[in-house]
């Protein structure tokens, strides 16, 4: 069998057991979860710590090699991201094999804000389908995540949604679609529901000087992060051997913020 022939059959079936441990390593060692969201998901500097996005603990729990480029930003809704070209920058770099994962709803709910605001039913659903057909027409795996819920609890201690229509919207169009979703606001929520009222305060950012049920400090974004990968193994978009320390403890002092660039 030709070079060529015997790469396209490894790269048809990476668990074969013909197949040998380092060529599986090279398959997979090219490829790169994308991350486009908002500030629940984005990189955080050391001017905004401790707040710390679900992006920047996700790779704890991926193997080496297989890279996180977290593209999620503050303040940006399904709508934003696209006009200020933020897209446009990651599908010019993302290549066959890769994945991009898309988590949008908490800006897209902001009607009071033209640049962001969406309707559940037919702007954000729309605005996604950019996502999903740009990332197959360039051989990447699109995937949908439903936002993480907020950290909100009626007066019996319930948790309650925040998130209006736009989960089940998202979840429709990835049926629609065909493709996977993470469901990270229904997980979300029934983890905030079992922590309860005063524990979920050490997972969002309260602080002295703030009182912030949106945003995680590190244990809400490695307990996010965590529920991610999950989901992703779940949904089959990453194989078992992907992942990584899916039951262990991680240390908080795993999480550093870089200072921001000039």
């Amino acid at each position: 069998m030709s070079l060529s022939r015997r790469l396209v059959a490894v790269a048809a079936a990476p668990l074969a057991l013909s197949v040998t441990g380092t060529a599986q390593a090279v398959g997979r060692r090219s490829r790169t979860l994308y991350i486009a969201g908002d500030s629940t998901a984005a990189q955080k500097y050391a001017d905004a710590a401790p707040e710390t996005g679900w992006g920047m603990a996700l790779p704890f729990f991926l193997r080496d090699g297989l890279a996180v480029a977290n593209h999620a930003v503050n303040g940006r809704s399904s709508k934003s991201f696209v006009d200020e070209g933020r897209l446009d920058v990651i599908l010019s770099a993302i290549k066959p094999g890769d994945f991009l994962l898309v988590q949008f709803g908490h800006n897209d709910e902001k009607a009071e804000d033209p640049a962001r605001y969406t309707e559940p039913w037919s702007t954000y659903q729309r605005y996604l389908r950019m996502y999903l057909d740009g990332a197959r027409a360039r051989g990447a795996r699109p995937v949908l995540a439903t936002s993480a819920e907020r950290r909100r609890f009626d007066a019996t201690g319930t948790a309650v949604p925040t998130h209006g229509e736009y989960p089940a919207a998202m979840r429709a169009l990835a049926a629609e679609e065909g493709v996977a979703l993470l469901d990270i606001q229904a997980l979300s929520l029934a983890l905030w529901q079992r922590l309860g009222v005063e524990e979920t305060k050490k997972y969002f950012n309260w602080t002295a000087t703030e009182q912030d049920n949106t945003h995680f400090k590190p244990p809400g974004a490695i307990a996010v992060a965590r529920l991610v990968a999950r989901e992703l193994l779940r949904a089959r978009v990453l194989g078992p051997r992907d992942a990584r320390r899916l039951e262990a403890e991680i240390p908080e002092s795993w999480i550093t913020w870089p200072e921001a660039a000039a």
